[in-house]
């Protein structure tokens, strides 16, 4: 273990190089708390989406990497802000009238339409609950609300009502001019509708009792404490850093800005604030942001109808400080490189190893990788052969690799049902086929030829080196240009797989039989 430490003190793997700033927190002495503390949000509005799965699997690349360096506990915490109001009704649930009367209520005494929970809210929070877990997630959950009404927040709002006028003199500098004359850093609960209300403070003391006009213009002056209030968000973010000692957060480029305004509360409130890690956000086929209003991009249901789990997380790892296009077209290049460099694992020296994205997928029980057949391919092989069902894709893939099978290479079993899934969704409806030229149809006359009188058996390589070779002999200039004829003329798509690897697993007497009835057409 001392050499894997050793050489996780050097890598430049991102999780590393994060973890290895975490430490530095507590070079001097361990946390008096007894434990490293990792954090991240979730908005209840809404159901679980590809974004909190990514800052959940992120943050555990992170949590992971710093388990490697330092022998100091970590916990997880994944909190709910199921305190903030219902500002709008969601348009998938049941009959969405009659929610309408509980409009800026705290999520959690909004009433369930779904009929499952004690509250929206709760029923929320049982999704994300269900989510993690689903993914094998190790995390703590924590509920606003909770923390809220319990007291578990009260020394901290204690100290915010002591602190009321530092802490809007940070808010006030952010807020436009009409929204500095109504601000307040508390939401009071209203005591005769419930509802959360956005009212400016009348009086706020410093032994935490506050004042506002009720709904009905009642003045009320109620304690911070108990649940009778909540702070906005941007200064719950800093509050919750305080109250809870949170080590490390991260969030997306949009909250970047408001880095400074969490920081500045945080200190107030006498806490330290987190190491932060901001990504970038997820852009869709048009290069615009993934919005789940917009409903834009790729949903983590649409990934994994036609991947696995590991394939979105290897995703996940890629470049987070780097916008990403997220579309349906990124989905098989993520599953081919997830695996290679599960085949690359096994080989690799310690340093190499914490290089590999796959440890921070799966730490130090990297899988081994059973694809005997590339993704690109097997959607290929679905093409040509009009695969309805992995049985058939089966069918090649052992005469190709005999020893393989479905309960052997489950992995490969996965990956030819969703390549299926795939080609059939995608791929059919887009293929467009071309008529070859002249010159092209000459070179694939000869390659015909060269195939019916093949000896060499199904060696992928000696396939692709003839291949190469007649393409060269026809005089294509670049190559590449040989190779695109290939995939337009045969396949009906601009790219493809290398082609002497496919003839091995479609068959040669397949092939030749495929370029004959394209050039018959």
């Amino acid at each position: 273990m001392s050499n894997l430490r050793d050489a996780a003190m050097t890598s430049k793997a991102w999780p590393f190089e994060e973890a290895r700033r975490l430490l530095k927190r507590y070079e001097k002495k361990a946390p008096e708390k007894g434990y490293v503390l990792f954090e991240t949000g979730y908005g209840p509005s809404g159901l679980p989406h590809i974004g909190t799965f990514g800052e959940v699997s992120r943050t555990t690349m992170v949590r992971r990497a710093f388990e490697v360096i330092s022998d100091i506990p970590t916990r997880l915490l994944c909190f709910s802000d199921d305190m903030d109001g219902m500002r709008k009704i969601p348009g998938n649930v049941p009959d969405p009238e009659k929610l309408k009367p509980f409009m800026q209520r705290p999520l959690t005494s909004v009433p369930d339409p779904f009929g499952t929970h004690g509250s929206f809210g709760d029923h929320m929070n049982a999704r994300l609950n269900n989510f993690l877990d689903t993914f094998g997630f190790e995390y703590e959950f924590a509920s606003s609300t909770e923390y809220y009404q319990s007291g578990k927040m009260d020394a901290i709002l204690l100290r915010a009502a002591e602190k009321y006028d530092e802490i809007m003199a940070i808010m006030l500098k952010s807020l436009r001019e009409e929204r500095q004359a109504t601000y307040s850093c508390f939401l009071p609960i209203s005591p005769s509708t419930g509802r959360v209300l956005y009212v400016p403070m009348k009086n706020v003391s410093k032994d935490g009792m506050i004042t506002f006009d009720d709904e009905d213009g009642t003045e009320v002056t109620v304690s911070v404490t108990g649940g009778n209030c909540k702070l906005q968000w941007k200064p719950d973010f800093g509050a919750r850093w305080a109250a809870l000692d949170v080590d490390f957060e991260m969030y997306g480029k949009d909250h970047a800005t408001n880095t400074p305004i969490y920081d500045g509360i945080c200190r107030v409130l006498g806490g330290r604030p987190p190491e932060h890690f901001t990504y970038e956000l997820f852009l869709d086929a048009e290069g615009r942001k993934i919005s789940k209003t917009s409903g834009n991009g790729l949903t983590i249901d649409e990934w994994l109808t036609y991947a696995s789990t590991e394939s979105l997380t290897y995703f996940m790892y890629l470049k987070p400080k780097t916008a990403k296009r997220m579309h349906f077209d990124v989905i098989p290049k993520a599953v081919d490189e997830y695996h290679q460099q599960l085949r690359a694992y096994p080989d690799q020296d310690d340093a190499a190893r914490l290089n590999n994205p796959v440890f921070h997928i799966h730490g130090h029980n990297v899988p081994a990788s059973d694809m005997v057949v590339p993704f690109a391919m097997l959607l290929n092989l679905a093409s040509v052969s009009g695969a309805k069902d992995k049985q058939t894709l089966w069918g090649f893939i052992q005469r190709y690799a005999p020893d393989a099978s479905a309960m052997n290479n489950p992995q490969m079993d996965q990956a030819a049902g969703f390549a299926v899934r795939y080609y059939n969704d995608f791929v059919k409806p887009t293929k467009v086929y071309r008529a070859p030229t002249d010159k092209e149809r000459a070179a694939l006359l000869d390659l015909v030829a060269r195939l019916k009188v093949w000896d060499g058996g199904l060696d992928a390589e000696a396939l692709q080196s003839m291949v190469f070779a007649v393409g060269k002999e026809h005089g294509f200039e670049p190559l590449r240009d040989w190779f695109t004829a290939l995939y337009e003329v045969l396949l009906g798509a601009s790219q493809g797989p290398r082609f002497g690897g496919f003839i091995a697993l479609y068959g040669v007497d397949e092939t030749v039989a495929l370029i004959e009835g394209q050039l018959a057409d």
